[in-house]
């Protein structure tokens, strides 16, 4: 493997076009600057240096004829669809030197503060997703309106390890208050929740949301109004020192509690919005540049970034059949009508706006699983994500029956029946008997071989796996498995039909697991091993903190159901060996449904592990003269098993490559940017090399060059 530094890609120029606006009532003219790569929507706006360097130019110049009295106000707008994506993340993560990161830091605040500085009143024109350094730019002016068509509007750089750093920091809480800037900040990233043009005019972070169909003129009509009077804006007060201290002392121990020191990036952004009450703008953006600088020379951001760029490029699945081979599909079954099969139910109706019809063998499992349906559809549409009048739709398409019969016009037909090999073929054989040759089969396992499921069918070539992971609607990835006589067309259909779905598909190959489960299922079997052998559960609740998982391992058990967790590692041993340990403790605690874990102290933080739980696995311990571990010590063994696992699943071919066994991570099991997915965290920490005796990704791809 090439362990050379991988160039970045050309900077994509922003452009900084000038054209004047007359104002109406007689106002005088409007310079509106209009940034612009030149690209359609699929390439955003982004700010490299030479971008920044061209909008600090044309600024200056529009300063100057502001300063001569030719203009009666200023406005920042962008192409359709964009007003700005921030900085370019290629050319940030190609910085080799501290003093390049502080530049970039430096470059974006003496380009935006031209804005600030302009001597007449500033307006940005928000047509479309403004993230990070673009919603930074809207936030260096002194007005913002918003088309009411923008779905996003965020400054998501603490994900990417990193801080708002073109003045976001200072001027959030200063907009919108301490405790809303704490939201826009740190808790919208962290649940990947941007703000639409009426959310954000809600809080205040936009002035007014204006009609998408002739946004421009409302804009400028609506700037004349500020302009002569007829609309006046008001910010809230600043809160008082002890009330400020107070909210960000608290927002400390949030982090502490969900994020346990796993990235620095949160923690410095908190930094800055609690100075930013009482520091000086020269201050303030001066902690920004450092903090900027520091960040972008951690492993941290280098691997966010590169985590990145894979969620990015996920929508061009590798491995993929050519799409001209997919099958139409205009009809689609669901065997079973449980929790997970009305979930994909539900999906299929909403993105692909087909007919689907689920089946079970009693009327009560069928009529239980449309009102699951029904249920799921009522929420969509009372919280407002869904039209009463799609809602409506969708459940008059979804359809139940137990007659087999009914999948006989399905173009495709998804399994989602209990995880017994023995039941899943007998389905299959079934619907053999009513489908047509061409109709595809899909099976939604999560750990057992679709090679032996489709055995003994008389057409093996149409099936194929369709893993979703729970809940359905809310996880974007979707592992697509071939097994070992999957025709490039059934492959095919299902990359088409998971990208209607609007879901990452990524290629697996046909064996136990796959990969999320199989890493996940592993990190549990360690985790109980460890306290098999001695080691109290509240220690090995506690050993993953250094991560920043999403939940600590009890909590994930009691998500995946513990029952659920013992079959899939009892399965995952009788295939794979002893590496995934059997745990005596685990079937007990399955046997007397004991509860796992204590509620939340509050909403969004983790659930830890009940320490009733300790007597159970006391009284099913079997003596095995190990030693109990420490935290760092399952940690240590934690890390040691899932690097040995994917060097064999590298090995199987289980992926094509580590980057996406990442990608699965990332988006299978909510694993942080921070993180890379796994293999960077591996490399950084020295296991790759350690246990493998190699780098799993070449120096430089996800981790700053030469550490």
């Amino acid at each position: 493997m090439s362990t050379s530094t991988p160039a970045p890609r050309p900077e994509r120029v922003t452009h900084a076009h000038v054209r004047d606006v007359r104002l109406p009532g007689g106002l005088g003219t409007l310079a509106l600057v209009t940034v612009d790569n030149g690209l359609d929507h699929t390439k955003p706006t982004t700010f490299g240096p030479q971008g920044v360097a061209e909008l600090t130019a044309t600024l200056t110049a529009v300063r100057e004829r502001a300063a001569a009295g030719e203009l009666a106000a200023v406005a920042v707008t962008g192409k359709p669809y964009y007003l700005a994506a921030g900085a370019d993340l290629t050319q940030v993560a190609s910085v080799t030197t501290r003093e390049q990161a502080l530049e970039l830091g430096r470059g974006g605040h003496a380009a935006y503060r031209l804005l600030n500085d302009m001597g007449v009143p500033t307006f940005a024109f928000v047509n479309g997703a403004a993230l990070g350094g673009g919603l930074e730019l809207a936030l260096a002016c002194d007005y913002r309106t918003a088309g009411a068509d923008v779905r996003a509007l965020a400054l998501p750089e603490t994900t990417l390890g990193l801080v708002p750093g073109w003045g976001g920091a200072y001027r959030v809480p200063r907009i919108v208050g301490i405790e809303r800037a704490l939201d826009v900040v740190l808790a919208r990233p962290a649940a990947n929740k941007p703000f639409t043009a009426a959310q954000a005019a809600e809080i205040g972070l936009v002035d007014v949301v204006l009609d998408a169909a002739d946004f421009l003129e409302e804009s400028v009509r609506w700037a004349a109004r500020v302009l002569d009077g007829s609309v006046v804006v008001t910010r809230p007060p600043l809160a008082d020192a002890a009330t400020w201290q107070a909210v960000t002392a608290a927002a400390r121990e949030r982090l502490d509690a969900t994020v346990h020191g796993s990235r620095p990036a949160p923690y410095r952004a908190l930094d800055l919005l609690a100075a930013a009450r009482d520091a000086d703008v020269e201050t303030a953006y001066a902690a920004e540049d450092e903090a900027l600088a520091d960040l972008i020379m951690t492993d941290e951001m280098r691997a966010s970034v590169y985590a990145f760029g894979l969620v990015s490029g996920g929508k061009r699945p590798e491995g993929a059949p050519d799409r001209s081979l997919a099958q139409p599909v205009t009809r689609v079954g669901v065997v079973g009508a449980g929790l997970m099969a009305a979930q994909i139910a539900l999906l299929f109706a909403q993105r692909l706006g087909v007919p689907v019809v689920m089946r079970d063998l009693d009327r009560a499992r069928v009529d239980a699983g449309l009102a699951a349906v029904h249920r799921q559809v009522e929420r969509l549409v009372a919280t407002g994500r869904m039209t009463s009048d799609a809602g409506a739709r969708i459940t008059a398409s979804v359809t139940g029956s137990t007659d087999l019969a009914v999948f006989a016009g399905c173009d495709l037909v998804i399994e989602a029946v209990t995880e017994v090999l023995d039941l899943k073929k007998r389905v299959f054989a079934e619907l053999e008997q009513v489908v047509t040759p061409d109709t595809v089969l899909a099976t939604n396992t999560s750990a057992l071989s679709v090679s032996r499921m489709a055995a003994d069918l008389q057409h093996p070539e149409r099936v194929v796996g369709l893993h979703f992971f729970n809940p359905v609607g809310a996880m974007p990835l979707v592992e697509v498995v071939r097994a070992e006589r999957t025709s490039d067309a059934a492959l095919a259909t299902a990359f088409a039909v998971t990208q209607q779905l609007r879901k990452t598909a990524v290629l697996v190959a046909d064996r136990p697991g796959f990969v999320v489960n199989r890493l996940l299922v592993l990190l549990l079997g360690k985790i109980v091993e460890a306290v098999e052998n001695g080691t109290p559960v509240e220690v090995a609740d506690r050993a993953l903190d250094p991560l920043g998982l999403p939940m600590p391992p009890f909590e994930l058990f009691d998500l995946v159901g513990p029952a659920v967790g013992l079959h899939v590692l009892t399965s995952l041993r009788a295939d794979l060996g002893d590496r995934f340990p059997r745990s005596p403790g685990l079937e007990k605690l399955v046997a007397d449904g004991a509860s796992v874990v204590r509620p939340a102290p509050a909403k969004g933080l983790p659930k830890r592990v009940d320490p009733a739980v300790q007597a159970v696995f006391d009284s099913a311990r079997e003596a095995t003269g190990d030693a109990p571990l420490d935290e760092a010590g399952v940690l240590d063994a934690v890390l040691t098993a899932l690097t040995v696992e994917i060097g064999h699943m590298l090995d199987e071919g289980v992926v094509a490559t580590p980057q996406q066994i990442d990608l699965c991570m990332i988006l299978g099991a909510g694993w942080g940017f921070h993180l890379g997915g796994i293999t960077p965290y591996l490399d950084r920490t020295g296991y790759g090399e350690r246990v493998l005796g190699r780098r799993l990704l070449p120096d430089g791809v996800a981790n700053v060059p030469g550490r």
